[in-house]
């Protein structure tokens, strides 16, 4: 057979195993009442299992390998976390288990008590050649009520991941959550292609300062496009020449070092999400928002929070360029109702989760989820691999939740930890 230690684990843990006269090897009887509490930190494999042996019923830890000779190489011999095993679970046990004390511990060999049936399935899923993902020929017959179940987990999984980054950028910024809010909103302005320059952007122009001259348009779109690096080269156009003007001014006042123009990337974007256009919806957004963080904690509605996005106007400078100094066909350079809904899911929806974890308040993570359920699902390659192999996806809390089970569990083969691989593993 062929199969990893984590297989035994998901038998032994799930008792899917033959429990017709268990017997030690020693040949005693043996009788499971819990497998115990999988640990999967440092230690015994199993904690407050609880099984009978003989006529003694013992509670304690439960240590798995594949071959009993496993305890040794894995040196488990001199280490005191192990000296309170009652069991040594083994597919083959190849030699006798005795620790250091002179204490025999009793080993149960699953060696012909695996059924074929369960086998078959797990090697198929784990070792077969499937092209998307491992259960890519069961997932579409799974219980709805299970698929939703386990989405939720993996969902608030995901979120908790995120949010970690979240509060490390906060501790560094001191608990000011206005400022972290601005750094990964800036983030996600610049979406998959322009993030990096984004972020960097965002770290070397602090929301501070910007704030002080919020009732200044020119000033603050000249500190963002002369931190860009967007006002170094030669400029014709009146606006540049005036924005560049006051940026010389600014960047000597605050002592600002722009970042390189080099990182922002025009190849393959449509015109509209050219990074200048970016730059000038962010401009416009920060001089339209002031304690945006706020705003956001106090806006329930859905339709009133993309408000505060499409009621964003750019410098009408913009309404006839995509660059400086390059004219174009007039267009509107609003932000489109996609890029909206990205920006709510990665930012707005990361943050009332992570603000609602951090000060203990559950009904800030409800909203976060609720939002979540409200927005349209994302469409990318993952999302599409998933609805051709029959799963409907009904809206960004589910599309958010299927990026973290292919990303986390099918790309790394994690059925055995999976809520829909175990279903479908254990399918009569």
């Amino acid at each position: 057979m062929l199969f990893t230690e984590d297989f035994l684990h998901y038998v032994w843990k799930f008792r899917l195993f033959d429990h017709a006269k268990l017997q030690t090897d020693d040949g005693e009887e043996l009788e499971v009442f819990s497998a115990g509490m999988h640990n999967t930190d440092s230690g015994p494999d199993f904690h407050n299992a609880r099984i009978r042996i003989g006529e003694t019923v013992w509670a304690g830890n439960v240590e798995v390998h594949l071959s009993a000779s496993d305890w040794q190489k894995h040196g488990h011999t001199t280490d005191n976390a192990y000296e309170n095993v009652i069991l040594h679970v083994v597919y083959q046990n190849d030699e006798p288990l005795t620790l250091p004390n002179g204490r025999k511990v009793p080993t149960l060999q699953l060696k012909d008590r695996i059924p074929a049936e369960l086998y078959n399935r797990y090697h198929q899923m784990v070792f077969g050649q499937q092209s998307i993902i491992p259960c890519e020929n069961s997932i579409a017959g799974i219980d709805k009520l299970i698929m939703n179940n386990w989405l939720t987990r993996v969902l608030i999984e995901r979120l908790e991941t995120r949010s970690k980054a979240v509060i490390d950028r906060l501790n560094l910024y001191r608990g000011d959550w206005e400022e972290t809010f601005y750094q990964f909103l800036a983030a996600n302005f610049g979406f998959k292609t322009n993030a990096l320059p984004f972020e960097l952007l965002a770290k070397s122009l602090p929301q501070l300062i910007l704030a002080k001259h919020k009732n200044n348009p020119m000033q603050i779109e000249a500190l963002i496009f002369g931190q860009a690096g967007f006002l170094e080269g030669e400029l014709q156009d009146e606006y540049p020449l005036k924005l560049k003007e006051e940026y010389s001014f600014l960047r000597k006042k605050y002592n600002l070092k722009p970042i390189e123009n080099h990182l922002w990337k025009f190849m393959r974007l449509r015109p509209q999400n050219f990074p200048t256009v970016r730059l000038a919806q962010f401009a416009a957004l920060i001089v339209q928002s002031n304690h945006l963080f706020s705003k956001i904690l106090e806006i329930k509605d859905i339709n009133a929070l993309r408000a505060l996005f499409t009621d964003v106007k750019v410098n009408e400078y913009w309404d006839n360029h995509y660059r400086f100094n390059v004219a174009s066909k007039p267009s509107a350079k609003t932000l489109g109702a996609s890029s909206i809904d990205i920006l709510l899911i990665n930012t707005l929806a990361l943050f009332l989760f992570s603000y609602g974890k951090q000060h203990q308040q559950q009904h800030y993570i409800s909203r976060s989820l609720k939002l979540l359920e409200n927005l349209p699902a994302e469409q990318n390659n993952i999302t599409e691999d998933f609805i051709t192999l029959g799963v409907k996806i009904n809206n960004a809390f589910e599309s958010q939740a299927l990026l973290e089970l292919k990303n986390n569990y099918c790309n790394y083969k994690k059925c055995l930890q999976c809520g829909v691989g175990n279903k479908i593993l254990k399918l009569a």
